[in-house]
């Protein structure tokens, strides 16, 4: 384990309840975290009001009520002979705090994990993008990149790693699916940019019997009147969302745009087949048990229809999938940080 400081700095909230921190993004809590493992890592992050369901197991975290706070922590450090500074994605503060880094002419590391320039265009409309791509090309142009899809950035300066959520639990006693009923299931946000407003469109127009399951943020969904519809909001114990995916038997990904989406792993390490839609292909790559299918009622309703007549011999071929494991992610980045 590195003695040099690892400042981890990141967009997302995070709650504090005394000396214990809990967020709502899974994804986010265990790098910090598990990088801690290899460095002494400090996470600064914006200050929730909202306690979230995941508590980060980790006592060096600064969480800034405002954007002064947060440039205040962030100026701390440089104090702290060696520091290397690890960025969590393109947004307004880390921005902000990359160009002070910048100016004093400290080592950073910028961590893409998701297409920026897409989530803008979804989130806030087309004018928003070329805000993004400015700030997203001063910061690729002078620090050294971490990518998990080769999509997210083609410079020279670049490392690419297997991102992953997964430990040895999620590979072991695997439950056979139950097929009498088609079960869906989704697992993450109801932001505009993860299409779960247009995929429930599309739900309602089925000419088949089906349930359809949301797991994360249901807050966001509103009128639901459909009783084969449920909402089961988040789930932060690792033993119990795996039985939701046990109990499920097809995983729907609506995303407009994804880089590496972790659910997508999870579902194929419990051998559940995941369908997604034209938009997200590319993050097929050589995986078994991705089927692709068009934004319409008939295009969903006949992949459907393929996956549940081709259960078992689907299952067999995500058995050929290879699984990377979130400490093998951790070890890559720790490894492009440099002990």
């Amino acid at each position: 384990m590195s003695d040099n400081l690892l400042v981890v700095i990141n967009n997302d909230k995070v709650f504090q309840d005394n000396n214990e921190f809990f967020s709502n993004n899974y994804n986010l809590k265990i790098l910090p975290e598990g990088l801690n493992n290899y460095h002494k890592v400090r996470y600064i992050a914006r200050q929730s009001n909202k306690k979230g369901s995941h508590k980060i197991d980790l006592q060096d975290i600064k969480v800034a009520s405002n954007i002064i706070n947060f440039i205040y922590f962030i100026f701390s450090t440089f104090k702290i002979k060696n520091s290397k500074y690890l960025m969590i994605s393109v947004t307004p503060y880390t921005f902000i705090s990359f160009l002070l880094l910048f100016l004093f002419r400290k080592k950073v590391f910028l961590y893409l994990i998701s297409s920026g320039h897409e989530e803008w265009k979804y989130i806030l409309g087309s004018w928003s993008v070329w805000i993004y791509h400015i700030m997203y090309s001063i910061m690729t142009s002078n620090s050294s990149v971490i990518i998990n899809h080769d999509r997210l950035y083609k410079g020279k300066n670049c490392d690419l790693i297997t991102s992953s959520t997964l430990d040895q639990e999620w590979l072991k006693n695997y439950k056979k699916a139950k097929l009498d009923k088609i079960k869906f299931l989704y697992v993450g946000r109801a932001n505009p940019e993860k299409g779960v407003h247009e995929f429930l469109k599309i739900f309602e127009k089925i000419k088949f019997e089906a349930e359809f399951s949301i797991v994360g943020n249901s807050k966001k969904i509103n009128g639901l009147k459909n009783k084969n519809i449920k909402l089961i909001g988040y789930i932060s114990d690792k033993q119990s969302l795996i039985d939701v995916y046990d109990n499920h038997n097809i995983l729907i990904l609506p995303s407009f745009t994804e880089a590496q989406p972790h659910v997508v792993e999870e579902s194929l390490a419990r051998r559940r087949p995941v369908i997604i839609f034209e938009d997200i292909a590319h993050i097929i790559k050589e995986r078994e048990g991705i089927f692709v299918a068009k934004r319409t009622v008939d295009s969903f309703s006949e992949i459907t229809e393929y996956v549940i007549q081709n259960y078992t011999k689907i299952q067999e071929n995500i058995e050929k999938n290879k699984f990377p494991l979130k400490q093998d992610m951790l070890k890559q980045i720790s490894r492009v940080i440099g002990s």
